[in-house]
């Protein structure tokens, strides 16, 4: 494939980290844990629109960031609602709460919300109350009903136990699309779950070429073409740790499982090892093997399909001005850090 893709890009993994902390305060992630220290840095939605406006990439859907603000999506449901011709929400609530299902479904009702990410706030538990629970299950109902997907996120420790469970879920819901997040394979450990793990004496060992350890992962979804793969930052660092090109995990996902159930996301608000310029370069060469066709499937019609993105906006030249507002804008003119200039740090 030209690497000077002829299309734009669809960003289904952004975090958004308001300069406003007195309005946009940080949340505990659940109950029993604390509440974190506001952020050296910031991405907000203006900001973020600057840096895809520059890089050709057309919209994003906004994922919580619960390690930040908990279950509370105001920023990114905020967000959407000042530019929803740039942005989709993704969000995060209590999958042990009873009022959770009604509220997302209202959120959906309202326009609100996008889609869903279920992620374990305390992945040092091997549990799978969090995915299947009575709860939680009724929250897959109401993303099956309205048809907004659900996005999962498997931490390492969990891969052997819960891919088998989502397995069993995505059959009894075929019309739902599922993501997974970081590919749901070992090249998705984050910085923060490499670390532990050397820390605990046991460091996590990547999967060598050619079969990448996708087999033993997420090979039982070959025929469950309901579930998607999001290939991240996150992705990239175990890459170039492990001395692997990603285009040739790419190249083998799409082989095994199909072009059309690939999308890419920056993880851009978290993973912070490269700037937004970066991360598209990474995800442009990341498509290096693949067809045009099946570069456009990977970076951009996957995500267009399965989020609804408007057509004309997708493939649109982005020209109009961006409106200032009190919770973002020049990140320069705060106390604050802008994104890129922060060193980066294992979360």
């Amino acid at each position: 494939m030209d690497r000077g893709t002829p299309f734009k890009l669809i960003d289904t993994h952004a975090h958004l980290v308001s300069d406003d902390w007195a309005k946009y305060p940080p949340r505990s992630f659940g109950p029993g844990l604390p509440v974190p220290e506001p952020t050296p840095y910031t991405v907000t939605a203006e900001a973020l629109i600057e840096m895809m406006d520059a890089n050709q990439v057309a919209t994003a859907c906004l994922v919580q960031r619960g390690h930040i603000y908990g279950y509370d999506n105001s920023y990114i449901l905020d967000a959407a609602t000042r530019y929803p011709d740039r942005f989709k929400p993704v969000v995060i609530l209590d999958t042990q709460d009873p009022a959770t299902p009604a509220t997302y479904r209202e959120w959906v009702r309202q326009g609100r919300a996008a889609g869903f990410r279920m992620a374990q706030s305390r992945p040092w538990i091997l549990d799978t109350g969090w995915i299947s629970s009575p709860i939680a299950m009724q929250i897959w109902e109401a993303c099956a009903e309205f048809d907004t997907p659900m996005t999962l996120i498997v931490f390492n420790n969990q891969l052997p136990y819960v891919l088998p469970l989502v397995k069993v879920i995505a059959r009894e819901y075929p019309n739902l699309s599922i993501i997974l997040d970081h590919a749901g394979t070992h090249f998705g450990a984050s910085q923060y779950e490499v670390a532990l793990a050397e820390e605990a004496g046991r460091p996590i060992v990547m999967p060598p070429p050619p079969e990448l350890g996708v087999n033993a992962t997420i090979g039982i979804f070959e025929d469950v073409p309901n579930i998607y793969f999001k290939i991240t930052e996150i992705n990239m660092e175990r890459f170039e740790k492990a001395g692997v090109h990603a285009a040739d995990f790419v190249r083998r996902l799409a082989d095994q499982f199909g072009p059309d159930r690939l999308v890419w996301g920056s993880d851009v608000g978290q993973s912070r090892l490269w700037s937004y310029q970066e991360k598209v370069t990474m995800a442009r060469a990341a498509a290096e093997q693949l067809t045009e066709d099946e570069a456009r499937d990977f970076l951009h019609a996957n995500a267009k399909r399965i989020y609804r993105f408007d057509d004309l906006l997708a493939d649109r030249a982005v020209e109009r001005p961006h409106q200032n507002s009190t919770d973002s804008g020049a990140q320069s003119d705060k106390a604050e850090l802008p994104y890129d200039q922060v060193p980066a740090t294992r979360l």
